[in-house]
């Protein structure tokens, strides 16, 4: 809590870790500012530091540095992985078409889509009503073959976890490669390309105290991608461009650090998590929490709350002094279910009244007071507009 205000959106964005700042400030002023393509001195003290930054990283999710690539962040990595996979499939001869969940993140479901732009295809995977792949369609994908097949690893919208070592161990049975979107799995339950078994890993920094602006996609088969950007020879010619020295440097702490307290973020957010939805369901009845069938990460909500729209609630919320999501894309003029929910079967009125309440190892029980002393009453003046406005 700060102040008169409580922060319960850490799936959006994380308050940057004291110990990632200071991993990162001998690369903002602290006098390490050579281009670490550069040969002279300047340029070997940046290098150094992006080498002990791959180490780090390697070692906390199971790579070997040289898989270590990195981006501007989540969605450069994402695109990499489909769609680069897409297009070095078909400089080999081989189907260009990808396969990829209906609940991906819009980072990859847009990359899956250019892939069809290009004359390609895109082969979206269903999932079941508590939002897990459904395995029989991911085999059929890889008999027809594709280039690539993309499914998150925890999902960003109801924190349902995939069994990603299953369908990595199915792609890899097939001779396709895996891609999992991991951004909001590391530090919440314990995953690494190891343990996936995956051809790619996207992680990104600000989801975990990290900086913004900065991530990385492990690749542990290059021949998998063909690069998206062209221009120097960094990173192997897979993503060059100068390197953003300090801001890897905070990934990597921030990486390091979130694995090493992943059990304890796991049991102290996990039974924080469980109260804030016992107390929502004792206070509003008719709610329901989506996908709560279904193994989740500790950190993630999503509730419904039947006669209110998410637009709506999102506002009085926050000038009670909430922040937190919507499980719906709100434009002006009107609510659309989000495609998350959609894809879930969840009826169109649950879809469009979810929130998304998500939490992060500052916040503290007194921070699901705070939102419970707000929430009834606020869901009872949005139900009575409702009820004024005829919806």
């Amino acid at each position: 809590m700060t102040g008169n205000a409580v922060y319960l959106d850490n799936a959006a964005t994380t308050p940057l870790r004291p110990e990632v700042l200071q991993a990162m400030e001998p690369y903002l002023g602290g006098g390490l500012f050579g281009n670490p393509s550069s040969p002279h001195r300047f340029g070997r003290e940046s290098r150094a530091g992006l080498n002990r930054a791959r180490i780090t990283i390697a070692e906390a999710l199971g790579a070997e540095p040289k898989d270590v690539v990195f981006c501007s962040g989540g969605t450069e990595a994402d695109n990499l992985a489909v769609l680069g996979a897409a297009l070095a499939a078909r400089a080999r001869g081989d189907p260009f078409r990808v396969a990829v969940s209906a609940v991906e993140h819009k980072a990859v479901l847009a990359a899956a889509h250019t892939v069809e732009e290009l004359g390609g295809e895109c082969v979206v995977l269903p999932v079941d009503r508590e939002g897990r792949l459904e395995l029989e369609a991911l085999d059929e994908a890889l008999s027809r073959g594709v280039a690539v097949v993309s499914v998150m690893w925890v999902n960003n919208e109801t924190g349902v976890i995939q069994d990603v070592p299953a369908i990595a161990a199915r792609c890899r049975e097939a001779g396709v490669p895996f891609h999992t979107d991991a951004v909001q799995a590391v530090g919440k339950v314990s995953c690494s390309a190891a343990i996936a078994g995956c051809t790619l890993l996207t992680v990104s920094a600000h989801k975990i105290g990290g900086p913004k602006g900065v991530g990385a996609l492990i690749v542990r088969d290059r021949s998998a991608i063909a690069p998206l950007i062209r221009g120097g020879g960094q990173q192997g010619g897979l993503r060059p461009g100068t390197e953003n020295v300090a801001g890897i440097a905070g990934l990597a702490e921030a990486v390091r650090l979130a694995v090493a307290e992943v059990e304890e973020f796991r049991h102290t957010v996990g039974r924080l998590r469980d109260l804030l939805e016992q107390r929502v369901l004792e206070a509003i009845p008719d709610a329901t929490v989506n996908g709560a069938g279904a193994p989740r990460a500790p950190h993630v909500s999503n509730i419904s709350i039947p006669g209110t729209d998410s637009e709506a609630m999102l506002m009085h919320l926050d000038l009670a002094g909430v922040a937190c999501s919507s499980g719906s894309a709100c434009t002006t003029g009107s609510v659309e279910p989000s495609h998350v929910l959609k894809a879930m079967g969840v009826p169109y009125e649950r879809a469009i009244a979810a929130l998304r309440f998500s939490l992060g190892r500052q916040n503290t029980e007194a921070d699901v007071d705070f939102l419970l002393s707000r929430l009834p009453g606020i869901v009872g003046k949005v139900r009575s507009l409702a009820g004024v406005l005829g919806r």
